[in-house]
């Protein structure tokens, strides 16, 4: 067993844990937080992207101790309180989903893009959903709803 430290969705987490764990399987089955989802377990798909000092990471491929002393942010950390962040309300208002499983990783991979690039162009957008792959859509919804935020952020401004 090994010491883990480090801090989850603004929390100082510290824990006991294998040193074969992943993040992934640290994160959703050590601290319950259900939205970083395991898909392919191979990195391949993305619904378990969280994001690691604000970069977008594949959490199934990288073990918990990789993160140790860094900031983890999941799904469930993206919202202040009962208020959801801009993304998440472009997801809602552009439908950008449908089944859901891969939405969270969706939006934690188009957080870390938005952080570093606020006024991406489409092929922006694509190009930083490359590794996250959705079986239900074309993928246009999830790339109108990251798109708008911009918008999003003039139209707030403004009230």
């Amino acid at each position: 067993m090994e010491n883990l430290s480090l801090t989850v969705n603004g929390e100082h987490i510290t824990a006991e844990i294998n040193p074969g764990t992943t993040l992934q399987k640290f994160l959703y089955d050590n601290l319950g937080l259900t939205g970083t989802k395991e898909g392919c377990g191979e990195g391949l798909c993305g619904c378990c992207t969280v994001r690691v000092d604000g970069k977008a990471v594949k959490s199934c491929i990288i073990l918990a101790l990789q993160a140790r002393g860094k900031n983890v942010q999941t799904i469930e950390g993206l919202a202040e309180g009962e208020k959801l962040d801009l993304l998440q309300e472009a997801f809602l208002d552009n439908g950008a989903f449908q089944c859901g499983y891969c939405t969270p990783g969706m939006i934690m991979a188009g957080k870390a893009h938005l952080d570093e690039n606020p006024k991406p162009s489409e092929k922006d957008v694509r190009h930083a959903l490359s590794g996250n792959l959705c079986r239900c859509t074309g993928y246009h919804k999830i790339v109108k709803a990251i798109l708008s935020v911009d918008q999003k952020k003039v139209m707030d401004f403004k009230k």
